[in-house]
């Protein structure tokens, strides 16, 4: 694979749903769930859980910016989750839920911050857009049972009502970007 790939950190809730969104995704490669913007170092999944650490729950993985831009995962992450609710996705509540970017690199920096300000002229929501942009800090890969969760599990409950109706978001709002496979 001669692609030129780049890497993006991005925590919007519990990362069981953002790893299903994002791995459907062309040009999306090796997405991984874990733990990112804490103060420890490996945090284990309990103590994150518990609000102990500052870690958010996210996800991080590479992509191929000449098959999805940057922008284009902006969006898919700012219309699969409520970026307007601080510390908190539906039920899931807590500091690890928050909504944040954690650049790579200046010009993620530059784009984050364009694309809020975009959606808030735009008035896209009805409150203001709480989600953090802050550099990348250390992120630490979540316990194997947690890598790919909805593939694995997706008669569970959690992933019938929470999860199911962001994946169904995406292949009706994302068709022409997603892999085949997930289509």
């Amino acid at each position: 694979m001669n692609e030129k790939l780049e890497k993006a950190t991005f925590a919007n809730g519990c990362f069981w749903c953002t790893e299903a969104v994002f791995q459907r995704f062309k040009g999306v490669y090796n997405v991984m769930s874990g733990y990112t913007g804490g103060t420890i170092k490996n945090p284990p999944y309990r103590e994150v859980c518990q609000g102990r650490t500052g870690h958010a729950e996210g996800i991080q993985f590479d992509f191929n910016p000449e098959i999805i831009s940057y922008k284009d995962l902006l969006q898919v992450f700012f219309t699969t989750h409520d970026p307007t609710t601080l510390n908190r996705q539906g039920n899931d509540v807590g500091t690890q839920y928050r909504s944040a970017i954690f650049y790579h690199t200046e010009e993620q920096r530059q784009l984050a911050e364009q694309y809020i300000a975009y959606l808030e002229e735009q008035q896209v929501f009805e409150s203001n857009i709480v989600t953090e942009v802050t550099p990348e800090k250390p992120f630490y890969n979540a316990e194997e049972e947690h890598h790919s969760f909805y593939n694995n599990h997706t008669e569970q409950g959690y992933c019938q009502f929470i999860i199911n109706p962001k994946v169904n978001k995406i292949k009706k709002l994302y068709q022409d970007k997603l892999q085949e496979v997930y289509l």
